[in-house]
Formats: C-alpha cells, sequence, structure tokens
C-alpha cells in the first residue's frame, strides 16, 4: 500500500482530507457527552488521514442519504456507507469492514409474528429516507407500502405518529426505541445484512480507490476495527470477512 503523491493528491483537492461522518447510524458514529462526533467512522477517518499526513476535516451529517449527496458532490473526499449499486454508479466503494443486521419492529398487539409477512398490501413500512434500507426495501417489497421517515433515528417516532404497521431499521437503534417507548417489539431473523463500507467519489480515480480498499483491509486483518468496536462498546456488528 504506497502513498504517491498522485493518490495523496486525489484524496485533498481542498488540502485537507474530508470524512463525511453519518450520525443516522448510532452503530457507527455517535454525539459524546460534549457533542463532538465519535465513533468507529470517525476512527477509521481519522487513522486514514493520520497515514495520508493530511489535516482531518469531519464534514457532519444526520442521514445516509446525506452523507452519500456529500461525498457524490465532492463536498467530502471520504464516507462510510452502506454498499448498494445504486450508490456505487457514483461512489467506488472498499469492501466492507462491518456487517449490520437490518430487522423489522412492531407494535405489541400486531399480528405480524415473522419477517415473511411484512410484504403485504396492508402494511405500511416506515424506513429512513435513503438509507440501506430504503434502497433495499424499495426493490425487494412487492405489496408493502413505504413510508420515508427523514432520517434513520426517527423512524420509530414516524412510525408512531403515521400508525403505521412495521418499522425497519439496525436491529440496535430498533430495540433501543422499543425500551425507551414500550409496546413494541422486534421481529425474530433479519431482512437484510448491510454491508458497511467506505467509499471516495469514482473520479479520484483507480489509483485512490485501490488505496482507500487496501487500507480498509489493514484494518480488519490488524484488528482495529475490531478494537474500535469494543472501544465504543457497539454489540451487534460483527467485522466483515477479508475481502476475496
Amino acid at each position: 500500500m504506497k502513498l504517491t503523491p498522485a493518490i495523496h493528491s486525489a484524496f485533498t483537492p481542498s488540502g485537507t482530507l474530508r470524512a463525511s461522518i453519518n450520525l443516522g447510524n448510532p452503530i457507527l458514529a455517535y454525539r459524546d457527552a460534549s457533542g463532538k462526533a465519535c465513533g468507529v467512522s470517525v476512527d477509521l477517518a481519522t487513522e486514514f488521514a493520520r497515514l495520508l499526513g493530511a489535516e482531518l476535516e469531519l464534514v457532519v451529517v444526520d442521514a445516509a442519504g446525506k452523507s452519500v449527496e456529500v461525498v457524490i458532490g465532492e463536498q467530502a473526499d471520504i464516507g462510510f456507507f452502506a454498499i448498494d449499486p445504486l450508490r456505487g454508479e457514483h461512489i467506488a466503494f472498499t469492501a466492507p469492514y462491518v456487517l449490520i443486521e437490518g430487522c423489522y419492529l412492531v407494535k405489541d398487539a400486531s399480528p405480524i409474528r415473522s419477517k415473511e409477512q411484512v410484504d403485504d398490501a396492508g402494511n405500511r413500512v416506515v424506513v429512513g429516507k435513503g438509507s440501506a434500507y430504503d434502497l433495499y426495501l424499495s426493490r425487494s417489497l412487492q405489496h408493502a407500502h413505504i413510508l420515508r421517515s427523514p432520517t434513520s433515528p426517527t423512524v420509530v417516532d414516524t412510525f408512531l405518529a403515521e400508525g403505521a404497521e412495521v418499522a425497519a431499521g439496525v436491529r440496535q437503534q430498533l430495540e433501543a426505541d422499543a425500551r425507551r417507548l414500550g409496546g413494541m417489539r422486534v421481529l425474530n431473523g433479519r431482512f437484510m445484512v448491510i454491508q458497511q463500507a467506505m467509499g471516495t467519489p469514482r473520479s479520484r480515480g483507480t489509483e485512490a480507490a485501490y488505496f482507500l480498499a487496501a487500507f480498509v483491509e489493514r484494518m480488519k486483518e490488524s484488528g482495529f476495527v475490531a478494537a474500535a468496536l469494543a472501544r465504543h462498546k457497539i454489540e451487534g456488528a460483527s467485522v466483515a470477512p477479508a475481502a476475496g
């Protein structure tokens, strides 16, 4: 993994490394008691900036869709995303570094007992707008109707406000909301496994994309990702296997 002047320039056209940080997924990023953004994605961005010998600038957003927009719009040089073919048209993804479960939540009184019952014409499923769940379920659900919440953390609040039948999102976020609000349960099983990866605009070139991909593999192999998950007390997410 050799850093060349061309690769350095590809990641720092503004003079600093700008990393898009999405606070909409608490498994990967959140604000600490002082309001500072922190988490696994911040740790990876910090280490990548150190490798480049560049100053780090965090571009903090509150939703996955916004994170995609700032990277595609070249307002950020790297970002942290769930791999999706639609996003891949403009973003060069690495292999995943973390795997996360996508699950469904319903009210305790709901007749829905399994994930197989969700795709019914009588069901409205709430997802975070532009999230990996939105992209995936928009393709896979054939009968249920999709309602979009502004961000992933507001999915359950929107689910209750709209009187919808199902909420979809990160298992940990849904379980936390169920404990916070009561009267709800997360269905057994998962409807998808999210492959969380790093990415850079395709316009930055093949060499830059390969360099970022090699960085992610090193971070997995060295134990950096596992240590970050443990340090931030993240449960329910696992380090992705080596690429290839």
